[in-house]
């Protein structure tokens, strides 16, 4: 069974790790998530905000690649550097069985159940600079905006390895 947003929301209150939450309409693009985040941004902070891509490789085996929003992305050039061959993006079904989400939602946070499902997590090296990373808590109808210790005290709970690009 997929993790609700508020049962998320709730266990990174349970385990003490820190969030601001944003609520907005439904966001289905990078562009117009640039556009509500924007005013999200404390100035002066060191922010990230993030695309993510759900992609399959030809053994069936699922990744979960987190990248800045502005990355440009080629996925040969992406599965010769993960030493995969060659990736596919993956379906909403199989979306919503490995990481139980729906496509608008993509998110690092999704591997509370990626974990659980064998889904390799893969993130822009860019998130090691970042004082808060801002993400969709499972849902595209709402934005955290996460420091970088407590994102990575996330990943730590859930015991998920995170793979530097």
């Amino acid at each position: 069974m997929p993790v609700s947003s508020d049962a998320l929301l709730a266990r990174l209150d349970d385990w003490g790790l820190g969030y601001v939450l944003h609520d907005h309409a439904p966001l289905h693009s990078v562009g117009e998530a640039k556009e509500v985040e924007a005013a999200m941004v404390v100035p002066g902070e060191q922010a990230l905000r993030l695309k993510n891509l759900y992609l399959r490789d030809r053994k069936k085996r699922n990744y979960l690649v987190t990248l800045e929003q502005d990355r440009k992305i080629d996925l040969k050039q992406l599965g010769a550097e993960l030493g995969v061959g060659k990736l596919s993006f993956g379906s909403p079904d199989r979306l919503l069985q490995h990481l139980g989400i729906f496509p608008g939602a993509v998110t690092p946070l999704a591997m509370i159940t990626g974990v659980q499902t064998d889904v390799m997590f893969f993130m822009d090296a860019a998130a090691q600079q970042a004082d808060v990373i801002y993400m969709h808590p499972l849902v595209n109808t709402r934005t955290i905006g996460m420091t970088r210790a407590d994102l990575l005290a996330f990943f730590e709970r859930i015991d998920c390895a995170v793979n530097w690009l």
